[in-house]
C-alpha cells in the first residue's frame, strides 16, 4: 500500500471550562480526565487559572502585576484514514494540545507550541497490551523486538503530512514527567525560560519510545519549579522556540503534573543536584482538583485493548506492509 493512502484529518476543540470530552476521546488523557464527574467545571476553571498564574510568574518581564498574559488551549485530535476517501475507516490516532498566548496589554494573539500533552491509542496498545504479554514469558528481557516501531513511523508520517504542514508552523514539543526509575544530575547550564538543565546516565523506556518517533529529550527544572520536566523535541529546543513559546508549554504541562504527580511536581522542597523522582515521596501538597489516578491506570488497559480490536487486528496486514516499506 502506498503511504499516500494514509490520510490525516485534524479536528480542533477549545479546552475551556465548558469543555466536554467527545465520545472517541481517550478518557485517560489529562484534560479529559479532569472534565468528568461532579467537579468537572470547577476542575477545569482551577486548572486554567493555575496555567495562567504559572505563565505570568515565568514571563515576568514587563509584567509588574503578574497578569499580562492568558493562555488559550486547543485540543488537536488527529484521525487517520487507512484507505483514502473512506471516512468509515478514520481512527482517532493522536491527541495533542496547542497553546495560544494572549497579551492583554496589546491584544496580540501569539502562536504558542503544538504538542505539550501527548495522547496516543497506539501507545496504550504498546504499553498496556504488547509489553505486558511479552513480559509474562520474558520477565527480564525488556521490550520485544520492534517495540514502538509502528507507532514511531505513524507519528513521523503525520509530521511529514500536508495536514501537519498546513496547520502548524513548527515541529511539536511534548512535555512529560521524568522517570521515577532514573537518576538525574544537574549539568550547570541554565536557560532563561526552561531553567536548570539536568541529564541522566541512560534513557528511560519512554525516552527510547520517543526516539523511535524521531524525538530527542532534554530535561529542565523551570524557575521556582521543584522537579525537572522531560522535553521531547525535534531540532534545537533552545534555538527554535521563543521564550514565550517555551513558557506556554511549561505552564500548561507543569500544571497537569502538579495535579497528576503531586509527589514529584508539588513537592514541598525542590530537586537537589542529584535527583531521583519518587511517587512514594510523602512531603508534598495536593491541589484542589479532583482526580482518580487508579481509574486512569485501569482505563489505559481498556483503551489498549480497544485499539487492538478496532485498529491493529482489522488492518494488521496493511499496517505490516506499510511499515516494512516506510521511509522517513
Amino acid at each position: 500500500m502506498a503511504s499516500s493512502e494514509f490520510t490525516f484529518i485534524i479536528k480542533r476543540t477549545a479546552l475551556d471550562e465548558d469543555y466536554r470530552p467527545a465520545e472517541n476521546t481517550r478518557i485517560t488523557t489529562n484534560f479529559a480526565n479532569l472534565a468528568r464527574g461532579e467537579s468537572r467545571q470547577e476542575n477545569l476553571r482551577n486548572t486554567l487559572r493555575m496555567i495562567d498564574n504559572r505563565f505570568n510568574s515565568l514571563a515576568h518581564w514587563d509584567n509588574p502585576k503578574g497578569d499580562r498574559y492568558t493562555v488559550e488551549l486547543q485540543i488537536i485530535t488527529v484521525e487517520m484514514s487507512v484507505v483514502a476517501g473512506d471516512s468509515g475507516e478514520a481512527f482517532p490516532l493522536i491527541e495533542i494540545l496547542q497553546t495560544t498566548i494572549i497579551d492583554k496589554n496589546t491584544g496580540e494573539r501569539i502562536e504558542g507550541v503544538v504538542g505539550n500533552n501527548f495522547s496516543s491509542y497506539v501507545r496504550d496498545y504498546d504499553f498496556s497490551v504488547v509489553l505486558p504479554e511479552h513480559l509474562k514469558t520474558h520477565p527480564n528481557a525488556g521490550p520485544p523486538a520492534g517495540f514502538g516501531d509502528l507507532h514511531g513511523k505513524l507519528f513521523k508520517h503525520f509530521l511529514n503530512s500536508r495536514a501537519y504542514r498546513d496547520n502548524f508552523s513548527k515541529p511539536p514539543v511534548i512535555c512529560l514527567s521524568v522517570s521515577s526509575n532514573k537518576t538525574y544530575h544537574r549539568t550547570g547550564a541554565e536557560h532563561p525560560a526552561l531553567g536548570l538543565e539536568y541529564e541522566n546516565d541512560e534513557f528511560s523506556p519512554t525516552d527510547q519510545y520517543f526516539a523511535k518517533m524521531g524525538m530527542k529529550v532534554r530535561y529542565f527544572m523551570p524557575r521556582n519549579g521543584v522537579a525537572p520536566l522531560a522535553f521531547y523535541h525535534i531540532g534545537d529546543l533552545t534555538a527554535d522556540y521563543t521564550d514565550l513559546e517555551l513558557v506556554s508549554t511549561i505552564s500548561t504541562m507543569e500544571t497537569f503534573q502538579k495535579i497528576y504527580r503531586p509527589e514529584i511536581y508539588n513537592a514541598n522542597s525542590p530537586a537537589s543536584e542529584q535527583y531521583q523522582p519518587s511517587l512514594k515521596y510523602q512531603d508534598y501538597s495536593l491541589t484542589r482538583i479532583v482526580y482518580d489516578r487508579e481509574e486512569r491506570n485501569r482505563l489505559a488497559v481498556e483503551q489498549g485493548k480497544f485499539v487492538e480490536e478496532r485498529f491493529i487486528k482489522p488492518h494488521q496486514a496493511v499496517l505490516d506492509q506499510w511499515s516494512a516499506n516506510f521511509a522517513a
